[in-house]
């Protein structure tokens, strides 16, 4: 039976995402389309503007009993509670948490895995339970290890009637061309600056326009990174950025290891991260731009950008942006903080 599959539907397990009010305008016009939905829809964009939320909405719509008009989920029928509640037997959601049975919860991996791609394909060829659709949401898709992916291939070429996959993805780049080739594709859109100010302002975040350059324009990514120690790390980076000369690279590398083993990774995520921030704004400001992400060290940004030379600068950012998209795979993760930094001071020699 589906309710005793291995998945990510046990009950109360993963939070439900609300829809966001900058998506609630192309979630009425898309659902309104339900006539013509897709069997497979690729939702992408920038990490952090809710495109998980925006697929699971969607889902919550394709299972509702009573939709409204627009299409939208009523919110209240059977169906509509079960999804919030992480019970519904028709909606599978994998992401980057999976089910311990030793643990009794949820535990968090880095990739989705082919056993879970073959639990999805099964749970695809099981009747409706509610009668109305089957409804797989994979979030971020581009986590799929390449077994998975190649694994997924057959359902989204032949899916059984009345399934639908969706997927979300913050660098479809990463994905395999034959799955992006089988999905309708949309682009989750991302508020305007003062909407998304007056969001993280509701939120109770403390100089919501500061936290909102760091992030990008990117709201929710913000909301996360408003958190003081977070805040306070970026801030000893920074600094330390600031002045190449000085810089100590094996004692700032060595903030990675800091913490807990399970964040360690996180923690180098969010030191890359910081990086590719930093030398876009080297890049910002040596033409004649103001910085963009980290307008709090204009002055040092400035000061910096003509004592670097622009191939360089971009060949090492390039060089960043492979190392972030390379984080979910094990790594010697000090070692990648220590040669990243290394090759950053030597941009100054």
């Amino acid at each position: 039976m589906a309710e005793e599959r291995d998945d990510d539907t046990r009950p109360a397990a993963l939070p439900w995402l609300p829809l966001l009010p900058w998506q609630e305008e192309i979630a009425r016009d898309t659902l309104a389309q339900r006539a013509t939905w897709p069997s497979a829809l690729l939702i992408h964009g920038r990490r952090g503007i809710g495109k998980h939320g925006l697929a699971l909405n969607y889902a919550q719509a394709l299972l509702c009993e009573s939709p409204r008009p627009d299409g939208v989920a009523c919110g209240t029928c059977a169906s509509c509670r079960y999804a919030v509640a992480g019970q519904h037997p028709d909606l599978m959601r994998l992401t980057l948490s999976e089910w311990n049975a030793d643990d009794d919860a949820f535990v968090p991996v880095e990739t989705i895995s082919i056993k879970r791609i073959r639990d999805l394909i099964d749970f695809a060829q099981v009747t409706s339970h509610r009668q109305r659709a089957k409804v797989a949401v994979i979030a971020p898709a581009e986590r799929m290890n390449p077994q998975a992916a190649n694994a997924l291939l057959k359902t989204l070429e032949e899916p059984p009637p009345g399934t639908y996959l969706i997927l979300a993805s913050d660098q479809p780049g990463r994905l395999p061309a034959t799955i992006r080739s089988r999905c309708r594709q949309q682009a989750a859109p991302l508020p305007d600056r003062d909407a998304a100010i007056a969001w993280l302002t509701a939120q109770g975040v403390h100089d919501a326009p500061a936290v909102l350059a760091q992030a990008g324009g990117a709201p929710l990514l913000a909301l996360e990174i408003a958190d003081p120690a977070w805040q306070n790390e970026r801030r000893v980076w920074l600094a330390a950025l600031a002045q190449p000369s000085r810089l100590g690279v094996i004692a700032l590398a060595a903030r990675v290891d800091a913490g807990p083993k399970e964040e360690r990774r996180a923690r180098l995520a969010h030191a890359i991260d910081w990086l590719i921030a930093w030398t876009a704004d080297l890049a910002r400001a040596a033409a004649g731009a103001s910085p963009q992400q980290n307008p709090d060290y204009a002055r040092e940004v400035s000061a910096l950008s003509g004592k670097v030379a622009p191939p360089a600068l971009f060949r090492y950012h390039d060089l960043l942006l492979q190392q972030r998209a390379l984080l979910a795979h094990p790594l010697q993760l000090r070692a990648v903080a220590e040669a990243a930094l290394i090759d950053y001071r030597a941009l100054f020699n």
